[in-house]
Order: C-alpha cells, then sequence, then structure tokens
C-alpha cells in the first residue's frame, strides 16, 4: 500500500547550523497493516508521518500510496495533501470546536469533490462510522461538551469517514490519562482491525507500540534502527539502541575476539568472565561489544537449592541479592553479581531475601551479543 524510499528532510537552525530530520528512511506497507514509527522527541518520525502526508515537503526521496507516486524528489513531483486520499488524526485532536459531533465527523465528505453522496447518504454514512467509535448518541452534542477520549474518538470517526486509503496517527493518546490511554489504544486497534485501514502510528511509548502494532520501525536520530514484528523487536534487538529503548534490560559490556554472524552463537569476554551469546545482527571484532539480557530472562536460585545444583556451568554465575521489591504478579531482585548490578524479574514463590546468597544463570539464546553501528558504546 505505501512505500517510503531513501527520504530524506533536514532542518536548519537560524544561524544556518544543520539539524534534525530523517536521512534516507526506507520501508513499505502492506495493506491493511498497521505500521509504527517509534522513538524518542526529535528521532524523525513525525517529519516522516508529515511528509508522507504532505505536510512537509522533503528534499529527496520518493513516496508512493497504492502504487502511485505522490513525491518523487527526482521527478519534482509532489502532490498536495488533499489529493492523497489520507486521513490524519493529530495529537491535538484538531476538533473544530464551533460544529457539532456530526458536523465534524462529516466535514471531509462536505468539502471533498467527487465522493457522489447526497446529504441523506452522508448523513447515514456518518451515523456509521460514529456508531463504530462509540459515538452515535452524541451525533447532535456541541464538540466543546465532549471528554478527551470522546475527542479523540470523534477525531479517529472524522478521519475514516472518507474512507482513506492510508491512516496517520500522530501521538493521538498522549493527550489521556493512563487507565484512558490503555483503553483507547485497544479501541484503536480494534477499529483498525474492523475497518481494514492501513494506518502509520507514531509514538514514543514503547508499551503501546507493543500492544497495537503489527510492525514497528524503532528509529534515532533521523535514521531507522530495526523494523519488524514487536516481538522480534523486543526478544531479538539488533542495536544497544533498540535493547535499551524497548523495555528495560541489563548491559554489560565486554570484547569480541573475531568477527561474528547473524544467528551465530559465540563467546564475549566480559567482567563477570566468558559469556556464552547469541547475534541477532553480524557483529566486529571489537573490545566494546554490548552484551544485553532482559531481566525476566535472567534465571535465579537460592545458592544451597537443588534447582541451583541443576544450573549448567555455561553463563553460571554467583551472585547475592541486594534488593527485593515485590510487584504483585513478579518479583524483582536486584543482585550484586562480581563487580555487576543485575535486575532479575521472576514470579514470586522463590525464597530470597536481600542478603542471600544466590546463583545466576544467563541462557544462551536469551544473552544477545550487540554492538551499535559507526559508534560503538565506550568500554567499561
Amino acid at each position: 500500500m505505501l512505500a517510503v524510499e531513501k527520504l530524506f528532510k533536514q532542518y536548519t537552525s537560524e544561524d544556518g547550523t544543520p539539524g534534525g530530520g530523517v536521512f534516507g528512511a526506507s520501508f513499505e506497507i502492506a495493506e491493511g497493516e498497521l505500521f509504527t514509527l517509534l522513538g524518542p522527541s526529535g528521532c524523525g518520525k513525525t517529519t516522516t508521518l508529515r511528509s508522507i502526508a504532505g505536510l512537509e515537503k522533503p528534499e529527496g526521496g520518493r513516496i508512493t500510496l497504492a502504487g502511485r507516486a505522490i513525491y518523487d524528489a527526482a521527478q519534482g513531483l509532489n502532490i498536495p495533501m488533499y489529493e492523497r486520499n489520507i486521513g490524519m488524526v493529530f495529537q491535538s485532536y484538531a476538533i473544530w470546536p464551533h460544529m457539532n459531533v456530526f458536523e465534524n465527523a462529516a466535514y471531509p465528505l462536505k468539502v471533498t469533490r467527487g465522493h457522489g453522496l447526497n446529504a441523506g447518504q452522508i448523513r447515514e454514512k456518518v451515523r456509521g462510522v460514529l456508531a463504530m467509535v462509540g459515538l452515535e448518541e452524541f451525533i447532535n452534542r456541541p464538540s466543546t461538551q465532549l471528554s478527551g477520549g470522546q475527542q479523540q474518538r470523534l477525531a479517529l470517526a472524522r478521519a475514516l469517514t472518507r474512507e482513506p486509503a492510508l491512516l496517520l496517527l500522530d501521538e493521538p493518546l498522549s493527550n489521556l490519562d493512563a487507565q484512558l490511554r490503555e483503553q483507547m489504544r485497544a479501541e484503536l486497534k480494534r477499529l483498525q482491525r474492523e475497518t481494514g485501514v492501513t494506518a502509520i502510528y507514531v509514538t514514543h511509548d514503547q508499551s503501546e507500540a507493543l500492544a497495537i502494532s503489527d510492525r514497528i520501525a524503532v528509529m534515532e536520530n533521523g535514521l531507522i534502527k530495526q523494523i519488524g514484528p514487536p516481538k522480534d523487536i523486543y526478544e531479538r534487538p539488533t542495536s544497544e539502541f533498540v535493547a535499551n529503548f524497548i523495555g528495560s534490560t541489563n548491559l554489560l559490556r565486554g570484547a569480541l575476539k573475531s568477527d561474528a554472524t547473524a544467528g551465530s552463537v559465540g563467546m564475549i569476554e566480559t567482567r563477570l568472565g566468558h559469556l556464552t551469546c547469541s547475534f541477532t545482527a553480524d557483529v566486529k571484532a571489537s573490545p566494546t561489544v554490548g552484551v544485553v539480557i532482559r531481566p525476566e530472562n535472567v534465571v535465579i536460585e537460592p545458592a544451597q537449592s537443588d534447582a541451583a545444583a541443576a544450573i549448567p556451568e555455561t553463563n553460571r554465575c554467583d551472585g547475592t541479592v541486594v534488593n527485593e521489591t515485590y510487584l504483585g504478579e513478579i518479583v524483582e531482585y536486584e543482585t550484586r553479581v562480581g563487580k555487576e548490578t543485575i535486575l532479575i524479574r521472576t514470579r514470586p514463590g522463590k525464597a530470597i531475601s536481600p542478603g542471600d546468597a544466590v546463583v545466576v544463570h544467563f541462557p544462551p539464546s536469551q544473552t544477545l551479543a550487540l554492538i551499535e553501528d559507526g559508534h560503538p558504546a565506550d568500554a567499561a
């Protein structure tokens, strides 16, 4: 449905100093897919979205929508936003305050030429969309009398009434409180599945991206660092940045003596000794390789227990529990292992308390060796 090729847009400050932007981003989105651009503020995700929408004019690259070029720097082509058949939901919702709910939702149909609908058909269509988002009973209510969640639903309804080829969502839930945000992200996912609309979602919220996306593109400093399904992004990151940005992780430093290829298993020298690690991407020999493992993947057992005796020698370390935090479904153990502090998450029930000696195991398949492309991390 959408192809973005080598998109380039750089901003400059008033004194001409180069700033942020997007530097050669490329990706494709299948029809009916919910694709998320995820990253910290200033990484280029909103610039990418606005370039697709036609709100920003890039300086290079090509964008095609449903097989039709809507931007092509080489050909000097830049189709206006109103001719791109794109719906957009903004962070601020952008609801017309002088219109009621029906008038807001119907506005795209009234100003778009060629839809072939009369007034009765528009009303029927708008009623259907408002029912889908749970606002049909408020059809005549002034938009200023809606709650934040209702305004978000109305903004989504307005974007869907014209049945766009592509729906763009620019951090649409960021103005809602935490509980409502969780409810609305489930609603967004349901509506996207029901309508089958292809959607691009922009957010800096990792849990939001993991919950709703078919695929995620993680961005940093105008570059796409990794694209993949949520499970792959979380469990098999290909760089330290992605591993650290998505969820919590334990990061160690080590040295790799020889090059390693993606999918292989190799040895890294760390301050905990030699660790057998898996490689999710090609990694060059370096004294500053990062070793990451998620807290929930670390095994912990009381030092004198039968379970500890059964732990294999590979990636086995002795440690001492420094702190315990009970979180209901899980318990977090802050554990001192050699000169490293390791965070471990496990289910309640283990006979472990602060001060106890423990055995810690890093499963090789879950212990990942990574390095940042172009700027290796500093050695410990």
